[in-house]
């Protein structure tokens, strides 16, 4: 593959051209099945740049940590990942100032419209960055998703409530990005 090697991982129906896009479920139609988590088909040290949009929270905590060491394994030194989750903060925030349950259970519990659809775990910056840090990731940060190659895409990473009021709303995804 000539040029940088970008994987969308858990890329369901919405793909990224320029990049390779990964979902366990063939009747998505991705680029490449393989298991988001485990990435059997990619080398150590052989990918620039991760990008994962609400995705990790589908793991348990111990398969979530999992996945992110075999994250850092295939980034090559200097290479990115770029991670967007339900920003715990967030919805407790809106919660405690709106009391609506409702508008918090497909970001708090996932939409469980199939078997991959279930939360079972989640972060604010501060664990999400004690995470990656653990296993070796560094300058670890937040991310404007208006601002990275892959903003045209409508995914989580710009979740909003209300939704898609990007003027008024607050964001509630936590965008964070590292480099290994």
């Amino acid at each position: 593959m000539a040029g940088p090697i970008k994987l969308h991982l858990g890329c369901f129906r919405k793909k990224i051209h320029g990049f390779v896009n990964i979902d366990v479920r063939a009747d998505v139609e991705p680029d490449l099945v393989d298991d988001v988590s485990k990435l059997k088909k990619f080398k150590s040290n052989s990918v620039d740049l991760i990008y994962t949009s609400h995705v990790l929270e589908h793991f348990s905590r111990v398969d979530s940590v999992k996945a992110l060491i075999r994250w850092h394994e295939v980034l090559k030194k200097g290479g990115t990942v770029r991670i967007s989750v339900p920003d715990v903060e967030a919805c407790i925030e809106h919660y405690i100032y709106h009391k609506d349950l409702d508008a918090l259970k497909n970001l708090l519990y996932g939409s469980q419209k199939h078997p991959y659809d279930f939360h079972y775990t989640g972060w604010d910056f501060k664990t999400l960055k004690r995470d990656l840090e653990l296993i070796g990731f560094k300058d670890v940060r937040r991310y404007d998703w208006t601002k990275t190659e892959h903003a045209h895409v409508d995914d989580y990473s710009a979740a909003y409530l209300p939704h898609k009021d990007f003027k008024n709303g607050r964001l509630m995804s936590l965008n964070v990005e590292a480099t290994k």
